[in-house]
């Protein structure tokens, strides 16, 4: 069985970096051999959830301005019509509307981390858009739509970071924030304990949870991984640390 993942991506550095983070992920491929990857990427924004659905290999997107020594980078994994048409029977069946679709190429919330994780490119993804603005509860029935599908070695990420506001980060500081730990401890208390109702009142509840999440389109996919987790999942953290103060890259397990 796979577990469902959650991966912060922050800078899109991570392509390239040598940093704990990165080493981390460079090892975490060799945990899972999944035959596929579903992945909700915080860089692709819809009303309606819209699933990926081709069987050619994807474009690379550099949806970012600047990082010049990322754009000859490439990850041209194929895609899965046949995943795909199968993660949309699953919504379907949960009363969630979905849209295929067949052009997009994958944003660097996705091939940013998968180059690190699977280099070789040759394990077929299907990406996910989310949508910031639903209800927390809303994107944990979401994610549990797709509970089950570790079983049949199809790897589920959630791309986002939880603490992710750009205008406090604090280039080359050495040391973390104390807003930003006490955020992710609250966060990770929660999920272990498995006390959903508060999680999903996140904004109201958490220390610093406006401060940590200014927008919430990074942070929904850590409520859609823990859903696809199921709805008893626990987190497992997996990895944790910050760069530029208070860019949080916590990896977790569910």
């Amino acid at each position: 069985m796979i577990p469902s993942l959650f991966l912060s991506h922050g800078s899109p550095y991570i392509a390239i970096e040598d940093t704990p983070y990165t080493r981390f992920l460079d090892g975490l491929g060799s945990r899972y051999q999944p035959k596929a990857i579903v992945i909700f990427t915080a860089h692709w924004e819809a009303e309606t959830l819209t699933i990926s659905a081709m069987d050619r290999s994807y474009d690379t997107i550099y949806d970012f301005g600047g990082f010049p020594e990322l754009r000859s980078l490439t990850y041209p994994a194929p895609g899965s019509s046949l995943v795909a048409g199968m993660v949309q029977a699953r919504f379907e069946a949960a009363g969630v509307p979905t849209h295929l679709d067949t052009r997009r190429g994958l944003d660097h919330g996705v091939w940013t981390l998968l180059r690190r994780l699977y280099p070789a490119a040759d394990i077929p993804v299907v990406q996910l858009s989310v949508h910031p603005f639903l209800a927390a509860a809303e994107q944990l029935r979401i994610g549990e739509a797709l509970d089950g599908l570790g079983e049949e070695d199809i790897l589920i990420i959630g791309s986002g970071a939880t603490v992710h506001n750009l205008r406090q980060l604090r280039f080359g500081a050495r040391e973390t924030d104390s807003w930003a730990e006490a955020f992710d401890d609250w966060l990770i208390e929660r999920m272990d304990s498995a006390r959903r109702d508060e999680l999903a009142d996140y904004m109201a509840l958490a220390p610093e949870a406006a401060r940590a999440v200014p927008r919430p389109e990074h942070f929904v996919p850590l409520l859609l991984a823990l859903g696809s987790g199921g709805p008893h999942a626990k987190g497992e953290v997996l990895h944790r640390s910050y760069d530029h103060g208070n860019l949080s890259y916590l990896a977790m397990a569910f």
